[in-house]
């Protein structure tokens, strides 16, 4: 989620500030844009991890919409005008952000647990290598 938020919050920054915008004005004058960013910076770079570390799309939306619902809530929050402050928003989003990732690793505990992502593929490389082997051995024996 932190590492997410340099992966493409240090480009979105540095692209906004190429088009005389800065995260201050942003900040004042299009809050929900500030808190929509923040949630995309967080997750896309998120959900490629997962991707990388073999996770299924499946689990991967779960986590992706686990970090979005809060955000799009902030937004609504602000949109609604129960809460203004652009701090307070930041730091609800983030803070809810923290149990809805837990529920969305606890309903797939089996997913999450004992480095299970990555056995998927590992499997498959091995089957295929085990299966390769067993035909070089029968076909040299005959």
């Amino acid at each position: 989620m932190f590492a997410g938020m340099v992966v493409l919050g240090v480009p979105a920054l540095l692209a906004l500030g190429a088009a005389g915008v800065s995260s201050a004005e942003l900040r004042s004058d299009a809050p929900a844009a500030l808190l929509l960013g923040m949630g995309i910076t967080m997750t896309v770079p998120m959900v490629a991890w997962m991707r990388h570390r073999g996770h299924g799309w499946q689990p991967s939306n779960e986590m992706g919409a686990s970090m979005m619902i809060p955000t799009l809530g902030v937004v609504g929050l602000l949109g609604a005008g129960l809460v203004t402050d652009v701090g307070t928003l930041l730091m609800i989003e983030h803070v809810v952000m923290f149990p809805a990732m837990l529920v969305a690793m606890l309903l797939r505990r089996e997913e999450y647990s004992h480095a299970a992502h990555g056995h998927h593929a590992e499997h498959a490389i091995t089957a295929s290598r085990g299966h390769a082997g067993a035909r070089g051995r029968s076909e040299s024996a005959a």
